[in-house]
């Protein structure tokens, strides 16, 4: 390695020269302005907000950007499927797109700040996404945002959108993809920060390591996000043998490391790792972990100076930081910018709309269609009734943008089949104890009796004055994240009052409540008042203390509201909800049914009930987990009580993870799974339920039939896990999905009966559209390795989606590397072994029968590095 040495000034510690490794130009730069750095200096550079230097030209930059299924948490942007949808699409080429556009919309929005100025948090190029841990368990609320439960599936889309993201030039990638969360983390949310994970080294290696490598080796991620957890006692931050030996040396990673936010701090204050954050701070950085998100390494200045850290390992640490603040042309001194061009016009374009709307097509998963129910025909009433049909939050998922026009399926269903021929109802709640926003059936402009509550918007503070807009909004459900509700007020500053009338369908308690998506880690929360009937209910100054209230109607008159909402802080929008009676709803819902043809049921879950480290314990869901899969009991109900109605059934099932719908299998005509579709995702919908598309995602995940199903929670041990590994029968298998067409396979061809060590294993075969739609088929290929006690019962090694026309046949071939070939043994050793194997290739896995088997022989064996 070539070293070149650099005299800077003086550190706090006497200013030595010192040597720094530089393998580009990328790198010398970034030793040379390291080497000028003090120490107080580069303590300030290892924490993700870092501040300006001045004198040196350096601007403030925060590493922490977001871009999961979109760019995240920084204002309007296309917000495509939430990551689990994505994953049912099966389609690396289509994650590619996404990541394309993800990362050219960060790009718009660094631009708008200026290269060479500071850029907060939300506005840089380090897009920390994928989430590529294995969705072991589908109580984790965190699934939803991976690619799923099988670790080859998951390694091939993050390649994708690994690609996509950074694009095609090392040296100037468009942004920085950040694979996460390495390694071997899935819940239980409630004990994350200090959990410690005794996994085997079969299950580390079959199972929690392969996408990494992927994302690694050949996605060529430009930096990696460590854990929280502890693996065998040593926190993952903290793990040299993980983050230099594997990482590093064995794969060949170039890039940076970042620790997940306050990782550090948890080593000291859960893992008890180190006494305190100077020696937990130490700890990390030696063993390879570069930037820390949060502000642990703050005690870097003291760990340097109590000798237990040598200020050269911080060194060595912000030269990766800062050669990839090189690479990405930050400062904007590196000639012509490629990405110069790209400018806000581009952020949500009708391109990447279009782009969105076909990932929603392709995510959707048809699980039953019992006698042709489905697709509808066009001139039929429907009922659309549930709790998801007309809600944001449920197309937006978690880690998500602002969707600047977001068609919930009520909408989109509206648009197709005419207003007057769709009757609405909530239904439900999601759940017990679960607020949901109020619906519009229940809330009526006191001026002209039509839906919604009017609404007057302020450019002031105090509600005074003349507004600067007046409307009427049918239910008050907003993401208004770094955006402004109108073009005519400021983002930041405005106040909003909205009256009308309260109608509630039934006698009983209803407990109203406001919802406000607290911004963290700011200055200052949103004040909000509700009034009913001219009572101050809810009086809120931004501490969530008071922000809901019950109140009890002895009739069905309406009740005067009131709600006022001043943006003086930094959240991020509004929800008015309610706890409606459940008779009430339910006989609404029945009403509804009464005057349609057909029923469309959409019920699942919300990221109220699912996610990352939420306040909720109520039954089925505790702190962003679930303690059960079943449906919830309020919408089990309402599914009973339209089933009762005898009209055709349809079952949407909107969430981030598999539910145990038992009963919708057995009595519903039809069921779809649409998962958190993004912002076009009503369109989708109502596209599938026509028959304008013929729908062709698989489950990326196993549906079970129930929690005793599963293994404990806590356990990471595979066994009795996940496809490869449950031995029950699932309710829907992983890799399952209907269409309207049907596909057939031919006998398959392999290249080799016998394979050879070193070579590649190809096979193909012919897929037919049987059909009268045109359609995609998802070709899988599944392995069956010799009979082994640790083998998985198969193995996905293969897979592609193809689009065929009516009566279309088409040759599909795979070339099968060594590597999908091998097998892993007891001690975490992987090789190729000798043996008879068996594949599989169809439109699913081997026990449904659709599709062809071949076989081969391996003589010998090959061992694989890991």
């Amino acid at each position: 390695m070539t070293c070149v040495l650099l005299l800077g000034l003086s550190s706090m510690l006497g200013g030595t020269a010192r040597a720094f490794p530089a393998t580009s130009g990328d790198d010398t730069q970034a030793a040379a302005v390291v080497s000028k750095m003090t120490l107080a200096e580069k303590v300030s550079q290892l924490q993700s907000g870092a501040p300006a230097i001045p004198r040196l030209g350096v601007p403030a930059y925060d590493w922490w950007s977001e871009g999961l299924h979109g760019i995240a948490r920084d204002g309007y942007a296309t917000v495509f499927p939430q990551a689990i949808g994505l994953a049912a699409s099966w389609d690396a080429d289509l994650l590619t797109q996404v990541g394309t556009t993800i990362s050219t919309e960060a790009r718009a929005k660094f631009n708008a700040a200026g290269t060479g100025h500071d850029h907060v948090r939300y506005q840089g190029l380090t897009i920390w996404s994928p989430n590529i841990n294995i969705f072991r368990d589908p109580r984790w609320g965190r699934g939803q945002e991976t690619y799923g439960e099988d670790p080859f599936l998951t390694g091939r889309l993050a390649v994708g959108f690994i690609r996509g993201i950074q694009g095609d030039d090392p040296a100037h990638p468009r942004a920085i993809a950040t694979p996460k969360h390495f390694v071997v983390h899935s819940g239980p949310e409630s004990g994350r920060h200090g959990f410690d994970v005794d996994v085997s080294p079969y299950d580390l290696e079959a199972t929690y390591l392969p996408a990494f490598r992927a994302a690694i080796a050949e996605g060529h991620a430009g930096s990696v996000m460590c854990a929280y957890n502890a693996l065998h006692g040593t926190p993952v931050c903290a793990n040299d043998p993980l983050l230099t030996k594997l990482l590093r040396d064995d794969w060949g990673f170039k890039g940076y490391v970042v620790s997940d936010c306050d990782a550090v701090d948890d080593m000291t204050q859960f893992h008890y790792y180190k006494p305190d954050n100077a020696q937990s701070s130490a700890a990390a950085i030696a063993a390879g972990t570069d930037l820390d998100c949060g502000s642990a390494y703050g005690d870097l200045l003291a760990a340097v100076q109590k000798h237990y850290v040598a200020e050269s390992v911080l060194d060595t640490a912000l030269v990766r930081l800062f050669s990839a603040r090189y690479r990405l042309g930050e400062w904007g001194d590196k000639g012509v910018d490629p990405y110069a061009s790209i400018g806000t016009d581009q952020i949500d374009s009708a391109e990447h709309r279009e782009l969105a709307l076909r990932a929603a097509l392709e995510s959707m998963v048809l699980l039953k269609n019992s006698q042709g129910t489905l697709p509808f025909k066009h001139d039929l009433h429907l009922a659309v009734i549930g709790p998801n049909a007309d809600t944001v939050e449920t197309l937006e998922a978690n880690y998500h943008g602002t969707a600047r026009a977001p068609v919930t399926p009520l909408q989109g269903i509206r648009q197709r089949f005419g207003a007057q021929h769709v009757s609405y109802a909530q239904g439900s709640s999601i759940a017990e104890g679960v607020p949901v926003p109020i619906p519009e059936t229940a809330l009526r402009n006191g001026k002209d009796a039509h839906a919604g509550l009017s609404g007057e918007y302020f450019d002031n503070l105090d509600l005074t004055g003349t507004p600067r807009l007046t409307r009427v909004d049918r239910r008050i459900d907003f993401d208004w994240d770094h955006v402004a509700p109108a073009g005519e007020l400021n983002a930041n500053r405005y106040a909003v009052r909205w009256t009308g009338e309260l109608v509630p369908p039934g006698v009983g308690d209803y407990t109203l409540a406001v919802h406000i998506d607290r911004c963290f880690d700011c200055a200052g929360h949103d004040p909000v008042r509700l009034y009913v009937d001219g009572q101050r209910v809810i009086d809120d100054n931004g501490d969530d203390k008071s922000m809901q209230a019950t109140l009890h109607f002895a009739d069905m008159r309406p009740h005067a509201i009131r709600l006022e909402l001043v943006h003086s802080g930094q959240d991020q929008g509004i929800r008015l909800q309610w706890l409606a009676p459940a008779q009430a709803q339910l006989a609404e819902a029945e009403d509804a049914a009464r005057r349609a043809d057909a029923i469309v049921a959409f019920v699942g879950l919300s990221p109220d009930v699912e996610g990352e480290e939420l306040k909720i314990d109520v039954p089925g869901f505790n702190g962003g987990d679930r303690t059960d899969i079943g449906l919830p009991a309020t919408q089990q109900a309402l599914l009973e009580r339209l089933a009762a109605s005898h009209k055709p059934l349809v079952v949407v099932l909107m969430s981030g993870s598999a539910v145990a719908l038992n009963w919708a299998k057995t009595h519903a005509d039809a069921i779809l799974v649409a998962w958190y579709p993004g912002e076009e995702g009503g369109d989708a919908v109502v596209r599938v339920l026509t028959g304008d598309y013929n729908p062709g995602g698989r489950l990326p995940v196993t549906f079970y039939r129930s929690t005793r199903d599963l293994p404990p929670f806590v356990s990471y041990a595979m066994e009795g896990r996940i496809y490869r590994y449950f031995k029950g029968a699932p309710l829907y298998a992983f890799g399952y999905g209907l269409s309207y067409s049907h596909f057939a396979y031919a006998k398959p061809d392999v290249s080799e009966p016998q394979w050879k060590s070193g070579d590649a294993l190809k096979v193909s075969a012919t897929v037919r559209n049987d059909g009268a739609y045109a359609g995609d088929e998802v070709v899988q290929v599944y392995l069956d390795a010799p009979e082994v006690s640790s083998a998985p019962r198969h193995a996905l090694v293969g897979f592609r989606r193809v689009h065929l026309e009516a009566g279309e046949s088409r040759r599909v071939d795979f070339e099968l590397s060594a590597r999908q070939l091998s097998s892993v043994d007891a001690d975490g050793h992987r090789a190729v072994e000798p043996g008879h194997y068996r594949l599989f290739i169809g439109g699913s896995q081997p026990e449904d029968g659709k599709g062809v088997t071949a076989a081969f022989a391996v003589i010998g064996r090959e061992t694989l590095p890991r």
